[in-house]
């Protein structure tokens, strides 16, 4: 996962690692290519020059834009002075007004905007070359602008010299102690983590562990009500990031919502895998993490089945679980489920498709053999890399060129505090998934044993998407809708992949949804029909809860005599580096 959309404005163990050791056989492959940029750029090369009544046209269009934002900034300039020279770009980089007051920045900042709007455009309609071919090339493209952008250079950015010159230098003496203390650690560091405490003022809702293995510890959480609904709901979270992304700060935890009310609910908090972990297979993940969560939860709350609701990879997972109890329709231990964010069908995963072609996946199947694993923050930096302006460039600028301290957000520090994945699990899941889209084909995946079909589900789907999610695209999200043999009620909230889901209710929410019926049909047509509502989904999703999980009885104890306590909440797992 990611960091969130909005940003910049504990326990030691539980932040990002400090220091990251030098690793110069990663080195040696990075600097091979492995994500055949240059093949890509030769290839869109020999396109252009292949066509080269295409090369004048766009060298004439580029030619004319930067003639007319140079004519343009004089007549500003000559009738409306200096302070009014042009409008300020819809782009936050440049959003300070001291960007539109000078008049040889001001210039810069079209110059370089109308540069970057030109080529990218002509990128993406580059002559001879596939598709895919076309996207890569404007992926990598849009890095090095982004990175070449004035605002990340001292020289280049009024704002930096002008907090350089009002605080005498020391806001670039502070910044270049940060450069030196990114460097030590070996990322841009996001967040200020010293506010922050799992277990304290994060994952703080009370509750026990009931059951632990090698792979998962499941949590109840403790009822605040005397009574509460018969069908306990079960949390599937994803395993690149701590499960308490749902149980942020008591305003903003999921968890607490549902509990306050009068829901009995269950969270998995996964094992941070190390070497010894490397042979452990996606197969693990379900029959030892996800159906052991759903079994536990029914013997402590004496139920015939749950609600099980998954998020992001979790819900992906949850999916392959549903198909695969699915194969015996008289068993299957889930009365209806929730997917936040979840991708099924991944014939259209959004830009992270550039990560994966067979260079890039041989390149990770090296690193993975090495570690027996791979890094949720090599996994981090990856998505960090889809939106690089807001999510890599935005820290470095307001660290290292204005000195300022990373925000305490604490979304930005769950986000830091990343997990890692065994080689054959992920090795599986880019490739079945992601590369083969396997997933949504008719028992095209065997899982434990079982062939597996989406289509033979029949139990009660809601879906949630975001209207900005760079992770999972909503509109891919939306396939399923067409595929499971069930009712599905579909929400598509504002925001992205992240805050688009932590959007507790309240009038200072800024978000808004449209929810409805969905089926097989066109995402946008589904869309078009649906009334916008203010506020957040979850007012929408926990009447379509109380509907379905059953008649109100005494709220059980933690733990049973099969799954007694184990542990306080949050757990012990969540504490591992």
């Amino acid at each position: 996962m990611n960091a969130p959309e909005e940003a910049y404005g504990g326990k030691k163990e539980v932040g990002p690692e400090r220091t990251t050791p030098f690793d110069l056989a990663r080195a040696m492959e990075l600097a091979a290519d492995p994500f055949g940029i240059t093949q890509a750029c030769a290839e869109s090369a020999r396109g252009w020059m292949g066509r080269p009544d295409e090369l004048m046209r766009a060298a004439g269009a580029l030619a004319r834009t930067l003639t007319l934002v140079q004519v343009d900034w004089w007549l500003d300039l000559w009738t409306k002075g200096p302070h009014h020279c042009a409008a300020v770009a819809a782009d936050e980089r440049f959003a300070d007004p001291l960007w539109s007051q000078l008049p040889p920045y001001a210039l810069m900042r079209d110059l370089y905007l109308s540069y970057t709007h030109w080529l990218e455009e002509s990128l993406f309609r580059s002559p001879g070359v596939d598709a895919a071919t076309r996207r890569r090339v404007a992926f990598w493209a849009r890095q090095w602008l982004n990175a070449a952008a004035p605002s990340n250079f001292l020289a280049l950015n009024p704002v930096a010299l002008e907090k350089a010159l009002a605080s005498g230098g020391q806001s670039l003496a502070r910044g270049f102690a940060h450069f030196l203390e990114d460097l030590r650690a070996g990322d841009v560091q996001t967040v200020d983590t010293r506010p922050f405490r799992v277990g304290g003022n994060l994952a703080n809702t009370p509750g026990a562990v009931v059951f632990r293995n090698r792979l998962v510890e499941v949590i109840q959480y403790a009822p605040t009500q005397k009574r509460t609904r018969a069908v306990p709901i079960v949390l599937i979270t994803p395993w690149i990031n701590k499960f308490y992304l749902l149980d942020l700060t008591e305003s903003k935890s999921l968890v607490r919502h549902l509990v306050d009310q009068g829901f009995d609910v269950f969270i998995t908090s996964w094992k941070n895998p190390g070497p010894s972990y490397a042979n452990v297979t996606f197969d693990d993940y379900v029959t030892d993490g996800i159906l052991p969560a759903l079994d536990v939860a029914r013997d402590i709350c004496g139920a015939q089945s749950v609600h099980a609701a998954g998020y992001c990879l979790g819900g992906t997972a949850l999916a392959t679980a549903m198909a695969w109890c699915n194969r015996d329709p008289e068993a299957v231990p889930v009365a209806h489920w929730t997917l936040l964010t979840t991708l099924t069908d991944f014939s259209r995963p959004g830009a992270i498709e550039v990560f994966l072609d067979a260079r890039s996946l041989a390149y990770l199947d090296r690193v993975m053999a090495r570690q027996g694993f791979l890094d949720g923050k090599d996994m981090g930096r990856t998505f960090r890399m889809l939106r690089s302006n807001s999510l890599i460039w935005h820290f470095a600028v307001h660290r290292y060129l204005y000195g300022e301290t990373p925000p305490a957000f604490d979304v930005l520090y769950w986000n830091a505090d990343s997990t890692r994945m065994p080689r054959a699990m992920h090795r599986y899941y880019l490739r079945e998934f992601y590369v083969n889209n396997r997933l949504v084909e008719r028992d095209a995946l065997t899982v434990a044993g079982r062939p597996i079909d989406l289509r033979r589900i029949r139990q009660p789907l809601y879906m949630v998407g975001t209207e900005e999610d760079h992770i999972a695209p909503w509109k891919a999200t939306f396939t399923l809708c067409g595929l499971v043999d069930a009712p599905v009620r579909y929400a598509l909230t504002t925001s992205g992949h992240i805050l688009g889901i932590i959007n507790p209710p309240g009038k200072a929410s800024k978000r808004a949804y449209v929810a409805g019926t969905a089926g097989a049909e066109d995402p946008a047509a589904w869309q078009s029909r649906q009334a916008r509502i203010p506020g957040s989904w979850w007012d929408d999703w926990v009447p379509w809860l109380a509907k379905r999980c059953g008649p109100w009885r005494e709220a059980p104890k933690l733990g049973s005599a099969r799954f007694p306590e184990l542990a306080a909440a949050p757990g012990t797992y969540v504490f591992e580096t």
